[in-house]
């Protein structure tokens, strides 16, 4: 007989954006029913939501120099993600190529998962790739399906989903990979991830990860009333989720309504977003062009 997983309802928080929840649940697990591997995923998935939900500097503080090198690699996630210092981005590089340089643990999947997952911020798709493409679990394949949808390789990606179903096609992250893909090649695939999101929302408490999704089908098909609605929904569960004030600034654009409010809390809260990157990027080439015609 199979023993119980223990990190079930933790991991699939933490996969739906429950993060409040998964916060409350590593709590509830008993710690003397887990291996030492499955004490490290708790705390590495601990540490994860804490870093989701926007507090780095707990997890800096907590993670101690003594501390298990899968939750060291969590640390490093949380320093490159605290800040836009670039002199400290390419310290949490250097250290990260050390560890994964190292035999004995540089194989470790959430080590090669945060690997991933930091170069996949640095735009280094090629390098993220060189970590995560050998898979392991189901994280990894989720984001290897995350970074080749970033390269606009979705053949590639649903190859990666193709493994994930092979695997366990009833998966949330399987589900969720299956939705990402589904949103990418657009056309009748968007009610399939429609259905998907509110499968997921049937569920399991409602994330601004799902309300996100939810959303996201709605504006593919054109109905941004109604998108707008779910994003306003999941603002006021997170005023300052990266992807809800994105969503509702493109959103708020469609239905031809203000959006400055969401763009600017978008700047305050997310600098280095990539919708708030080519915004800047945008004027940047609207005011040289201005200055060529002057």
């Amino acid at each position: 007989m199979a023993s119980p997983d223990h990190l079930f309802g933790l991991r699939n928080s933490f996969y739906i954006g429950a993060y409040h929840a998964a916060i409350t649940s590593s709590h509830s697990v008993p710690a003397h029913a887990l291996s030492p591997d499955d004490l490290v995923e708790r705390d590495a998935l601990l540490y994860r939501s804490y870093i989701a939900i926007g507090s780095h500097q707990l997890v800096i503080g907590e993670i101690g120099p003594s501390a298990a090198t899968p939750l060291q690699a969590v640390k490093l996630l949380a320093v490159y993600l605290s800040g836009n210092d670039t002199g400290n981005r390419e310290s949490v590089i250097s250290r990260l190529r050390e560890l994964l340089s190292d035999a004995a643990i540089g194989s470790n999947p959430i080590l090669r998962l945060m690997a991933g997952t930091i170069f996949m911020h640095e735009r280094d798709y090629a390098e993220a790739l060189k970590h995560t493409h050998s898979g392991g679990n189901m994280e990894l394949l989720a984001l290897n399906v995350q970074i080749y949808l970033q390269m606009h390789r979705p053949d590639h990606a649903e190859k990666q989903l193709r493994a994930m179903q092979q695997l366990d096609e009833d998966h949330t992250l399987t589900q969720l990979a299956n939705a990402w893909v589904d949103l990418v090649m657009g056309g009748s695939k968007i009610q399939e991830a429609h259905l998907i999101f509110q499968d997921l929302s049937e569920k399991y408490p409602t994330t601004c990860t799902i309300l996100n999704g939810k959303a996201l089908c709605s504006m593919h098909m054109g109905h941004f009333e109604d998108a707008e609605g779910l994003l306003l929904e999941s603002l006021n569960k997170d005023a300052k989720d990266a992807e809800t004030l994105a969503n509702l600034t493109v959103c708020s654009l469609n239905l031809g309504k203000p959006a400055t409010r969401y763009l600017n809390q978008l700047k305050v809260a997310h600098p280095e977003h990539t919708l708030v990157k080519r915004m800047s990027s945008a004027e940047d080439s609207f005011d040289r062009a201005c200055q060529a015609m002057a």
